[in-house]
């Protein structure tokens, strides 16, 4: 599953909501015939959408299949939007592909200079504004690669890095 947006707010009082896109949503998604997927109470479930239409870049305005009232919308307010996508072995890399990249954390860049491989806390070494940081090496915080272009984009719990 490949995480790609946030429901950020209602909108409405039919159940639709408005939900933040990622950089990682693909270019060639068609809301017609792929649902997203959320979790709720750990449960992964689908929401197929009724309407789908775009504010800007960053957002768009939603309706889901079976959620028609604002109540309904709230259960599902905050939660993240994956999307089912074929993995394959060519997409197969390590972390240590990763050193001499570009980092991008909201605004900032820096560069990821080093990689510390450890079974329980991984970490990578990044400069940023002219400091070294440590960041855990974990899925949950990267938000998109893009190998062509040699960076990573990490969306980071507030306060790792000051």
């Amino acid at each position: 599953m490949l995480t790609v947006g946030r429901i950020t707010k209602l909108f409405g009082v039919k159940g639709e909501v408005v939900i933040n896109l990622y950089d990682t949503l693909p270019d060639n998604f068609n809301w017609e015939e792929q649902p997203f997927f959320t979790k709720v109470e750990e449960l992964v479930v689908p929401l197929f959408c009724d309407s789908f239409a775009r504010r800007g870049q960053r957002s768009a305005v939603v309706a889901f299949a079976d959620i028609d009232t604002e109540k309904r919308a709230e259960m599902i307010l905050d939660h993240e939007l994956m999307l089912e996508v074929e993995e394959s072995d060519s997409d197969e890399f390590y972390f240590d592909d990763l050193i001499g990249f570009e980092v991008r954390i909201g605004r900032a860049k820096g560069e990821i200079i080093d990689f510390y491989d450890n079974e329980f806390n991984p970490l990578f070494e990044i400069e940023l504004k002219g400091k070294r940081h440590l960041i855990p090496a974990v899925e949950e915080f990267i938000a998109a690669i893009d190998f062509d272009k040699r960076y990573i984009k990490f969306v980071l719990p507030e306060g790792l890095i000051e």
